[in-house]
Parts: C-alpha cells; sequence; structure tokens
C-alpha cells in the first residue's frame, strides 16, 4: 500500500521563493513551419515565464518530455498538414506523450484536414485571424483542462493527487482552521484477492461514495479527494470532524456487509492468503480514520502533515473494528 509520504504529500518544500531558482510557468514543445508561433505566444504570455523546446519529429519530442514538464504540444504550419496529423497519431499512440494536450494552428486549413486532426486527437485547433487574447485563452484552457482531468480518479471522479495537495497548500497558506482525516480501509488487499479487482473497484466506489455524503452533508465547503487505492482524504472544519468521522464509520459498517457473499458475510470473515504467502482469516472489511487539526497556524507546510498522517494512521489500524483517532498533541 501506497504511503501518504509518496502519494500525496511527495513534493516536499524546497526553498524559500526568493532562493529558490526560477523556473517557467509554461513549457512549450513546439514545430513550426512558415509562422513565428514562438514569437506571438511570447507576446501573450509577456510577464511570464516561458520556455520552448523546438522539435521536428516524434523521437525528439519524447526526449523533451523527458526532460521537461511540457505543458502543451504546439504545431503550427501554413503549409500542407498531412504529415504533422501522422505525428498527432503517434504522439496519441504514445503511453507517455499521450496526457499532454496537442494544439494545431492554421491560418486557412481545409475541412478534412481539421477533422482528421481532431480525429487523430488534437485537443484543440486554431485557425483564421490571429487574436491574441482568445488564443491565449484557448491554449491556457486547454493545459488547465488537461491538469484536471490528470487530477481527478476516473474510477471514484474525485479529486486526485495533485488537486489534493493544493487544496491542503491553499488552506494552509490562508492559515484557516481545518481538520484533515486520511480514511484507509482494513484488510482491502485480502478482500480484492478473494472476489476480484471488479468487486474490489466497487468497494472503492461505495467507500468514496460514503465518505463524500458524510462530508456534503454535515460541512458547508468540506473537501473529499481520492489518494489512490483504498486511500481517502477529506477536510472539514475542526468542529465537524468528529461528526463526519462517526457518520462515516456508522454508514460503512452497515453497508459493506452487502458487499459479501452471504456465507460470508454469516461466517464473518474470509480465507484467503495473507501478505506473507500464509492462508489467513480476514475479518469483514472495517474503515480506520486518521485526523490532524490544524489550529492556530500548527502546521507551516503539507510535508509537516505527512509523517503524523502515517504515523497515526498505522495506530488506528492496529485496533480491532471500524475506528477513528485525532491526534491532539500538535506537531512533533
Amino acid at each position: 500500500m501506497r504511503s501518504i509520504e509518496s502519494t500525496i504529500l511527495g513534493s516536499w518544500p524546497g526553498p524559500k521563493t526568493s532562493e529558490a531558482p526560477k523556473r517557467p510557468t509554461y513549457h512549450f514543445a513546439v514545430k513550426q513551419v512558415g509562422v513565428d508561433l514562438d514569437f506571438h505566444l511570447r507576446q501573450f504570455f509577456a510577464g511570464q515565464e516561458v520556455s520552448f523546446h523546438y522539435f521536428g519529429s516524434v523521437e525528439t519530442l519524447l526526449t523533451i518530455c523527458h526532460r521537461f514538464p511540457v505543458d502543451a504540444i504546439v504545431i503550427a504550419s501554413r503549409y500542407d498538414l498531412t504529415v504533422e496529423v501522422e505525428m498527432i497519431r503517434a504522439i496519441k499512440d504514445n503511453v507517455f506523450l499521450s496526457i499532454i494536450p496537442v494544439i494545431v494552428y492554421h491560418p486557412d486549413p481545409p475541412t478534412d484536414v481539421m477533422v482528421a486532426a481532431y480525429e487523430q486527437g488534437a485537443e484543440d485547433f486554431i485557425y483564421g485571424e490571429w487574436r491574441d487574447k482568445l488564443v491565449k485563452v484557448r491554449i491556457r484552457t486547454a493545459i488547465e483542462r488537461s491538469r484536471r482531468d490528470l487530477s481527478i480518479n476516473p474510477s471514484t471522479r474525485l479529486p486526485g493527487p495533485a488537486i489534493i495537495e493544493r487544496e491542503i497548500q491553499r488552506m494552509l497558506e490562508m492559515q484557516a482552521e481545518f481538520a484533515v482525516g486520511y480514511v484507509d480501509l482494513d484488510n482491502f488487499k485480502a478482500y480484492n484477492d478473494y472476489y476480484g479487482y471488479y468487486r474490489g473497484d466497487k468497494v472503492i466506489q461505495l467507500t468514496a461514495r460514503v465518505v463524500k455524503d458524510a462530508v456534503c452533508d454535515l460541512c458547508d465547503g468540506g473537501f473529499v479527494g481520492h489518494i489512490a487505492g483504498d486511500d481517502f482524504i477529506f477536510m472539514v472544519p475542526v468542529d465537524q470532524v468528529e461528526r463526519v468521522c462517526q457518520a462515516v464509520i456508522r454508514t460503512f459498517d452497515t453497508l459493506i456487509r452487502f458487499c459479501y457473499e452471504e456465507e460470508d458475510r454469516e461466517r464473518g470473515y474470509i480465507t484467503t492468503k495473507s501478505r506473507r504467502g500464509e492462508i489467513e482469516n480476514f475479518p469483514l472489511l472495517t474503515v480506520s480514520i486518521a485526523v490532524l487539526l490544524n489550529r492556530n497556524g500548527t502546521f507551516a507546510h503539507i510535508g509537516e502533515m505527512a509523517k503524523m498522517l502515517a504515523d497515526l494512521k498505522k495506530a488506528t489500524k492496529q485496533k480491532a473494528g471500524s475506528n477513528y483517532m485525532v491526534e491532539r498533541r500538535g506537531k512533533y
């Protein structure tokens, strides 16, 4: 099971802003023929740091994207785009490159070329008169849409690690008082091995719904995210966290029984291999919730919360059944 350090809190704080080297706000991989697209991009991203990396082949593009965190691949030409359209197909066929948005520009493209580019996977096709403000919005929208999509768990449709980290950091910077709950299922691997990944995914979806409903029903402005696997995060006001934990446990314990076959449910356990490869009996799934309270600026950054949440989760999971544990000692 992935630790919280290696999932949502993997980005530990670096040097202070004044000490950190400046980095480009946007990285563009650019292929341009007969147009000075980079000139336009520099103009309407004025005031921001922008980096351009030029390529002529998919192989070169792959090397660039391994070296730099490319935000968008921009392909521009005022001539025939047949080769470029084929290149889009190759880009989208590559697992690593396929997640990067592709934006195409041509001053007056034939309709069939535009259709072909979209069919091959281009996120946007800009054409006609170059209107800086409009193009800027369209490029930014394509980039932000891609970032958002990559931060949403496809199974639960909850915000993933990137959005979770950003939201926690935002709350810390606001010096808000809030509680963070780290939700983890007990003995999920045994259940997944016993019933298979399809049933396991249904349990993950059920857990997501239980946590989301509890937070949304009891708190205005609460936040729920899906770290990975059977790990979830929620943030609520400090005075609401125990009510939320109790609601999650109560609802989960009621519903999880129906995720078992009747004979397993009545017996109260399943028999399967443990992580050590030994045959063991595993009780019905339960949930453990580790809670940290941020009061009066207890935490300065998310890195300080990582170790405490990991330790608290381990302690909570040692108790039988579904439980929650609130760390009240402050920071250590």
